[in-house]
């Protein structure tokens, strides 16, 4: 207990995650946003999304109003234990088969030059065209 506030693990607070029970983790707090969920002006299914996550950053990213955040202290239930947190996901690039890489940019080079070629074989046939078109009249 921290400050009369219990401490919830993540796994405990991920478990409430419906419209009648729906907790959320902003700023290392808890809070039990259950009674909240039909007043939300975003809708229930904003509040969903952000279950079973630390919801700090789409929190902060929506940019709640002063009002919004003079509401949060009624809901807080208590502290998140952070040791329970799961780190964030490590995002890692796969590189392409290197092998493929020829074959992409011969495809490239013949892209390239049809965009070059089709502009000046269309201008061309306009001039060949016009010209036709001046000898059949004269």
């Amino acid at each position: 207990m921290a400050g009369g506030k219990a401490v919830y693990s993540f796994q405990e607070v991920s478990k409430h995650n419906d419209r009648k029970d729906c907790w959320l983790i902003i700023a290392g707090k808890v809070y039990d946003v259950s009674p909240f969920m039909e007043e939300h002006p975003g809708g229930d299914e904003v509040l969903l999304a952000c279950t079973g996550k630390d919801a700090t950053a789409d929190f902060n990213d929506i940019g709640h109003t002063a009002t919004a955040k003079e509401l949060m202290p009624q809901y807080c239930i208590g502290e998140v234990d952070a040791s329970t947190v799961p780190a964030k996901p490590a995002y890692r690039v796969v590189s392409e088969d290197a092998s493929a890489k020829p074959d992409a940019a011969s495809q490239g080079a013949w892209l390239t030059a049809l965009q070059l070629a089709v502009p000046v074989v269309l201008l061309g046939l306009a001039y060949a065209l016009q010209d036709f078109a001046k000898t059949k009249t004269a």
